[in-house]
Order: C-alpha cells, then sequence, then structure tokens
C-alpha cells in the first residue's frame, strides 16, 4: 500500500476529504438531500459510478473504498484501472467462450485479462441533472472471445433515495436512533445494432460492483433459499480462486456467511434460484451495517457465466456475487485492499432496439447494536450475533 493510502487510511477521511481528493482528478457530482445529510458522490468520468457516500454530510463516514494511489498517480494502467467505487457499471460475461475480457483465443490468465474501456475509463454524458439524481448516457461496441460484436447504447440514472423510502425498501418502520444513506443506479442496455444478440454466438448482461473498505470485523452475508441441490442446485460457487478455507467461509441452510477484511483473495457466487435478491455486511468494528438490493425477475435462470474457462453451460451464472480482495499470490500487492457486493442482471437476450433494465440499490446504516439487529434479522434473516460469531468456531 502507498503512502498517500495507507495515511487516509489511518485518519479515516471523512467524505468531504474524499470529495475534495477526487475533485483534484476529476468532475464530481454531488447529490443531496436537503432533509437530511445524506450524500452521494458521482464520477462521470469512470462510468458515472457512485464513488463514495455518506449519512452524515461533509463531517461524516466515507462507505466507498477510493484508490487513492491510483488516482493521484494520473497514469492508466493496462488490465484495469482500479478506481474505486459503491456502484459501478459493468458488463458480463468476463470469462468462457463468450468472454469480454478475452481476446479472441486468448488463455484465461491474468496475462491476458483487459477490462474493455467502455467500462474502464470512457467516459459517460451527463444527461440530466437535479440535486437528487443524475443520468448518464454512453454508446460503444464491444466483441467477445468468440468474434461477435455488440453495438451498445447504455441509459444509467443514479439516484439519491430519502429516509421515508429506504425505510419503505427495507420493509420495515423508520428506527429514529439510525442514520442512512441510500441510493439506487437504474441501468439499462439497448441493442442498437442491426442483428439480434443470441445464445449461439453470447449474450450480454448488466453488472454492478460495489467496493467498500475493508475491516477485521467485517462479514459478508448472502442470504439463500434452503432447500434440496436437486431443485435449487448448488448453495454457492466458491472456487473462483480457489477453496475458501473454513474460517473464511461458513455455508447454513438459510444464509452464508464471507470475511471482508481484504486479505484474502476469494469470491463466491449464489445462482439465481437460490438468491433472495439481497446481500448485506456488516462492519463490527465501526457498526455499519450495509444492504444491497438488486432487482431479479422471477422465474428467469439464464445469467452470463464469467468463470475463466472454456463453459459446458455459458448461461447458467450467478446473479450475486461477493469478492473479497488480497495477494493474487504470495508476497504479490492486492488490487485494493477492498471487498465487493455484486449483483447480475439476466442475460439479455435482445433484437435490435430492446432493451434490458437491472436496479441495485445500496444502503448503509450506522446506529446502536440493537437498533441494527432489527434490521439485519428483518431484511437478511439473521441476527448482528449470528453474523459476529460465524467463523468463532472455525
Amino acid at each position: 500500500m502507498g503512502l498517500l493510502a495507507a495515511n487516509r487510511q489511518l485518519s479515516a477521511a471523512t467524505f468531504g476529504d474524499e470529495v475534495d481528493f477526487l475533485k483534484q482528478h476529476t468532475e464530481v457530482v454531488v447529490l443531496s438531500d436537503k432533509a437530511s445529510k445524506a450524500e452521494v458522490a458521482v464520477a462521470p468520468a469512470w462510468q458515472g459510478r457512485v464513488m463514495t457516500s455518506t449519512a452524515g454530510g461533509n463531517a461524516g463516514a466515507s462507505f466507498g473504498w477510493i484508490n487513492h494511489d491510483l488516482i493521484a498517480s494520473g497514469k492508466l494502467q493496462p488490465h484495469i484501472n482500479v478506481f474505486g467505487g459503491e456502484d459501478r457499471f459493468w458488463i458480463g460475461p468476463e470469462g468462457g467462450q463468450f468472454a469480454l475480457f478475452f481476446a479472441k483465443d486468448a488463455p484465461f490468465d491474468l496475462e491476458h485479462w483487459f477490462t474493455p474501456a467502455p467500462i474502464d475509463t470512457m467516459p459517460y454524458a451527463v444527461a440530466q441533472q437535479t440535486p437528487s439524481q443524475a443520468d448518464f448516457r454512453a454508446q460503444f461496441s464491444l466483441t467477445n472471445f468468440s468474434g461477435a460484436t455488440f453495438q451498445v447504447k447504455v441509459d444509467r440514472q443514479v439516484k439519491l433515495l430519502s429516509a421515508k423510502q429506504a425505510w419503505r425498501n427495507l420493509h420495515l418502520k423508520p428506527l429514529a436512533g439510525i442514520n442512512l444513506v441510500a441510493y439506487e443506479s437504474i441501468n439499462k442496455i439497448s441493442n442498437i445494432g442491426a442483428t439480434a444478440w443470441t445464445k449461439d454466438s453470447g449474450l450480454l448482461s448488466i453488472w454492478i460492483l460495489g467496493q467498500f473498505n475493508p475491516s477485521p470485523g467485517t462479514t459478508i452475508v448472502a442470504p439463500i433459499k434452503s432447500g434440496p441441490e436437486s431443485e435449487l442446485g448448488p448453495k454457492l460457487t466458491s472456487n473462483y480462486f480457489g477453496e475458501i478455507p473454513s474460517d473464511r467461509l461458513v455455508v447454513k441452510d438459510n444464509a452464508i456467511f464471507f470475511g471482508g477484511d481484504g486479505q484474502y483473495r476469494s469470491k463466491i457466487g449464489i445462482n439465481p434460484k437460490r438468491s433472495q435478491g439481497v446481500l448485506g455486511s456488516y462492519d463490527a468494528d465501526h457498526r455499519v451495517l450495509s444492504i444491497v438490493q438488486f432487482s431479479q425477475p422471477k422465474d428467469v435462470t439464464d445469467y452470463v457465466n464469467s468463470l475463466w474457462k472454456m463453459q459446458a453451460h455459458p448461461f447458467a451464472g450467478d446473479v450475486a456475487n461477493s469478492y473479497n480482495d488480497g495477494p493474487p499470490s504470495p508476497g504479490a500487492k492486492p488490487l485494493g485492499p477492498f471487498y465487493e457486493m455484486e449483483s447480475s442482471s439476466p442475460a439479455a437476450a435482445l433484437v435490435p432496439g430492446a432493451s434490458l433494465e437491472h436496479t441495485h440499490r445500496t444502503i448503509h446504516l450506522s446506529g446502536s447494536e440493537a437498533d441494527l439487529d432489527q434490521v439485519a434479522r428483518a431484511v437478511l434473516g439473521v441476527s448482528l450475533a449470528e453474523i459476529q460469531s460465524a467463523f468463532a468456531k472455525h
């Protein structure tokens, strides 16, 4: 970790600090709500991504992980530019015969893995803006591993939600002791080419990823539907980067617990039959409960598969993922460190002129453990005590 990033982590940069830093290097759109101190910082140059948010105004805690070293360097990297951000727009699949991150016939390894510019360095235009909402537009082409080309239009709307809307989305009555910030991105891709997108040549999906500050006390929770594998499939995919040790991953009937300390490179995925349309994390060190909700059409099971290999089932992918960063090999530098909560749309089989939309919502809540426990039980189906003791016996 560079000195600048280390100093900022030690000083626990506020939202105002982070916005001031970002404004030195790129345009920032700050969304705010007059009725509260909730704010969201968005960067148009980086695909209209939400860089960070707060429930406490300029002096409040900043929830998004931001890569200060990379941004301050002003230098672009060849494989990926990990600027950070709580809600960034990507398009899948990553790997497989329909991969967007590998050139035709390239080996599936880090050396040949490249993030396409339209979801890495390409600026998106600000189409419309209000104090609490910003809309972005972009058009581009993508070519997959099999050589198919897609003409794509993106419409992306980032909206700060009021506390009343947030509690309604949580299906809870407001708890006076909790401060929160809530926002959502509504993302639409359209086929603006002359040919239909079909399974034979590969399909695209909307993929939203959020990067957050890790801590030794952070545990990620993925609620799942209980039931036999013969009906619902495996409870999770956990071998993206090798098997995950039991002191970092606990699988129960109704939930997956996954370490979010940013110290061990690992990833989990939940298939659409198991997913409950929600992910969460609890940072016990700072008493912050984060909830991610996402749209998931009922009875749709075609999701792109992003595993780095030729696939027997390229449309048997995940709807929800979580990634914990760490060194890719012993002694190597991690990308962050950070942890991620991600969601994907179904595979987009679109005729010319047709569109697919995906909503991804993020809510950060801070307050007493008693109040946060009520939210965790209602939204994630587990208590704070269960979350914090998940790895105690391993």
